[in-house]
């Protein structure tokens, strides 16, 4: 089939490495994001992020069509939502959706393509800096592919946060790990990136330290530890749980 354009219409959307149910989340679609769709074989859509260009099948039915003009249209003066949640009045009823999800900047009625969004209640939230959005997240269960408050992984949170602030990171913290500046230990600010090996030297892990020896990270859920020299060492079970690949700052 020929390509199309799409926006995801729903809250999240799972998007799976093969067109299976039982095939892993690797990312996940935010309410008001583009996709090209590159082929449909029912349910399956497969789909390439415009964002970052991240690829992989969802179910298509969590997608909506758009023609070029209407993408296009969509993507001129397009941010993010801040707030951890907002309800949308939407021509199927009230959604919520959440942080990083895409609207238009300082609006509260919008539509995309032919459909007519109204954000019902909108109060933002006084957050100012990076480790202040990164604290919003404490708590949050881990969710591999996840990018929002009810479940995300590690390269998910530091994708949105940063994304808030004009950075567009890769979604794989392999990936991010090649943008920024690298930074001594001694030299550390809130805000900054630290990135973590495996043993087989894969990029596996990255966290947002909070320039007090803490860092904010995903691991079984969002949480902040201690930041060493070696990496990253957690008191409730006295170890060194991430060795310390190199610290980035954006």
């Amino acid at each position: 089939m020929e390509v199309k354009d799409a926006y995801c219409l729903v809250s999240i959307a799972p998007v799976r490495q093969d067109g299976d149910d039982r095939s892993e989340i690797v990312t996940q679609l935010l309410f008001g994001e583009l996709v090209e769709v590159h082929s449909i074989e029912h349910p399956w859509a497969k789909i390439r992020t415009i964002a970052d260009g991240y690829e992989g099948y969802i179910d298509h039915k969590h997608v909506s069509f758009l023609t070029k003009k209407e993408a296009r249209r969509w993507s001129e003066g397009l941010s993010y939502l801040k707030e951890r949640e907002v309800t949308l009045q939407t021509p199927w009823g009230r959604q919520r959706i959440c942080r990083g999800s895409f609207i238009p900047e300082g609006v509260t009625d919008f539509s995309i393509g032919g459909d007519v969004f109204k954000i019902e209640k909108k109060k933002w939230e006084n957050f100012e800096t990076i480790l202040e959005y990164a604290e919003d997240y404490l708590n949050t269960p881990y969710l591999w592919g996840g990018k929002s408050p009810f479940g995300i992984d590690c390269s998910g949170i530091t994708q949105i946060i940063y994304r808030l602030f004009g950075w567009n990171l890769p979604r794989d913290c392999s990936e991010q790990v090649d943008h920024g500046q690298e930074i001594e230990f001694d030299d550390i600010q809130a805000g900054d990136l630290a990135f973590f090996k495996s043993k087989s030297g894969k990029v596996t892990h990255v966290g947002i330290l909070d320039g007090k020896g803490g860092i904010i990270h995903a691991s079984g859920h969002v949480r902040r530890d201690q930041f060493v020299r070696d990496g990253i060492y957690r008191e409730d079970i006295e170890s060194l749980t991430h060795p310390l690949y190199l610290i980035k700052r954006l």
